[in-house]
């Protein structure tokens, strides 16, 4: 009997005292409740100051904070906010001017300052991220603008589609001289892939340096380096052909575990799902001569691969034969109405005009069919009379070309002419300064303005900000030219110039470069 009555008044204890006694604590030890907290939040501030130099440092880097970390850092800022409030008037707790304890006020304090307490107790325990607190951002595929639609490149476009829906081809070949537009058109294939979603990566590299012997080296490491960052991955090696082993297991398929036949025939479509899931595309512009790309680790004649490569070459037996390029698309000049409507396009209705039709068509004539020399001349000749189109036709039929292997000798007179139409010594200059630079692929402007400063190019400039006005004022001018075309990444700065591309003419004043 004495054992039921002592495990009653222990029930009763539990359920009835401790709940009394917890509630008279708050009430006479409102104050050291209140410094608990104080405390607490004193450590959970440092706690989140030591949590955000990591973040800043992730920032810098480029790198996205997980939501995890930003909402804790949210709460954190909350319950600091709160708890400072509350804490804020603990000393004004009388009534009748400091007479009588106001018991009320005491009372809601140590509850709330308790209660707080353990909330942040529980968001200092939360401080625990596994995933890290922030991740790579891919960079963004390349876009750009344009592009010409032409019904005679319809059918080259499609068969291209067509070649990277076909699992059995890996490799594919776009060529044709220089001047016919063969990086625009892979870069509008680029976009309807991503469209039809064919591709869950795009990655965009000029390979112009394969003009000069001496940067294989170099070269294959941009383009390992462009890839791993396109794909989100870093490389744990330091030296080539560790790097290539790295991003060949990158880029092959992942092997999955054996299963039974029938397990494996029940999850057939998740399987074939699962492996559609990464497809790469990669798209190696302007090429000069063969690129290893064993070197370079990029899987081509292994079936495991879950990339497919596009190579943009002037020369056909570069692309089908050193390269091993399955299928080859060449691109053909411009014919007739097509021709004419660029022209029309680009120089305004007045070339319908009596008198400057036949003029124009002549013009249009000595553009050889290549749509980079019909925007150069059409863009110098927009808006211009009849006198002036005269004595451009007579310009470009007098230039002497100079053969560089690759280009039409009628490709050399519209560059040369539209070259010597330039306006001043500043903005020639600053055209073949990029001559030299374009070597290298798209131009930075921070280049540009390094290069032309220690050449003397703005001397007469006292400031920084007018040197800049002054580079910007003149790559709008070649722009205007069309001698520049915007590259793939902006700048950021604002101006709307970002990287450029040298497009016609290299340092020696005759090199035509391609489009």
């Amino acid at each position: 009997m004495a054992e039921i009555v002592i495990a009653v008044a222990g029930k009763v204890s539990e359920y009835l005292v401790a709940p009394i006694g917890r509630q008279l604590g708050y009430l006479f030890c409102y104050r050291s409740h209140a410094e608990k907290l104080r405390n607490q939040v004193q450590t959970l501030r440092t706690a989140r100051d030591d949590q955000q130099i990591t973040v800043d440092e992730a920032t810098r880097k480029g790198d996205e904070i997980r939501p995890a970390v930003r909402e804790w850092l949210n709460r954190v800022d909350q319950i600091t906010e709160e708890a400072d409030a509350l804490t804020r008037d603990d000393q004004n707790m009388s009534c009748l001017n400091g007479w009588c304890p106001n018991l009320i006020s005491r009372y809601q304090l140590g509850r709330e300052a308790y209660k707080k307490a353990q909330v942040i107790v529980g968001i200092q325990t939360d401080r625990n991220f596994p995933d890290g607190i922030s991740y790579t951002v891919l960079p963004r595929s390349a876009t750009f603008k344009g592009y010409e639609c032409f019904q005679s490149r319809d059918s080259t476009l499609n068969d291209i589609m067509d070649a990277l829906r076909d699992d059995k081809t890996k490799m594919i070949g776009v060529c044709g001289m220089g001047g016919l537009g063969k990086t625009m058109l892979v870069k509008q294939v680029a976009q309807e892939a991503k469209q039809q979603n064919l591709f869950t990566t795009d990655i965009f590299i000029d390979v112009s340096w394969t003009r000069d012997s001496k940067k294989d080296e170099e070269g294959i490491a941009k383009i390992q380096q462009k890839t791993a960052e396109m794909l989100g991955f870093q490389f744990k090696g330091k030296d080539e052909s560790t790097r290539a082993d790295e991003l060949k297991q990158r880029l092959q398929k992942k092997k999955e575990p054996e299963k039974d036949k029938e397990s494996e025939k029940e999850n057939q479509p998740e399987k074939e799902k699962e492996q559609k899931k990464e497809k790469i595309l990669i798209i190696l512009d302007d090429i000069w001569k063969e690129i290893n790309l064993e070197k370079v680790g990029i899987p081509f004649k292994d079936d495991q691969t879950i990339c497919k490569l596009v190579l943009v070459s002037r020369d056909t037996n570069l692309l089908s034969k050193d390269m091993g390029a399955q299928k080859c698309f060449q691109i053909q000049h411009l014919q007739g109405e097509e021709a004419w409507h660029l022209l029309n396009n680009t120089a305004g209705d007045s070339v319908e005009g009596d008198q400057l039709r036949p003029i124009a068509l002549k013009v249009l004539d000595e553009c050889g069919g290549l749509p980079i020399a019909i925007v150069t001349i059409a863009t110098a000749l927009k808006d211009e009379t009849v006198s002036v189109w005269k004595n451009a036709l007579d310009e470009l039929r007098s230039c002497a070309p100079t053969n560089i292997r690759g280009m039409e000798e009628k490709v050399y007179s519209c560059l040369e002419w539209s070259y010597n139409r330039l306006k001043g010594d500043e903005v020639k200059s600053l055209f073949l300064l990029c001559g030299c630079l374009s070597y290298y692929g798209d131009i930075s402007m921070d280049q540009m303005l390094r290069y032309a400063t220690g050449l003397n190019f703005f001397d007469h400039i006292d400031s920084l900000e007018g040197a800049i006005n002054k580079l910007v004022t003149l790559v709008k001018t070649l722009k205007a030219s069309s001698l520049l075309l915007d590259g793939t990444e902006d700048d950021g700065d604002g101006s709307g110039v970002g990287a450029s591309r040298l497009l016609f003419m290299d340092g020696d004043h005759k090199s035509v470069r391609d489009a």
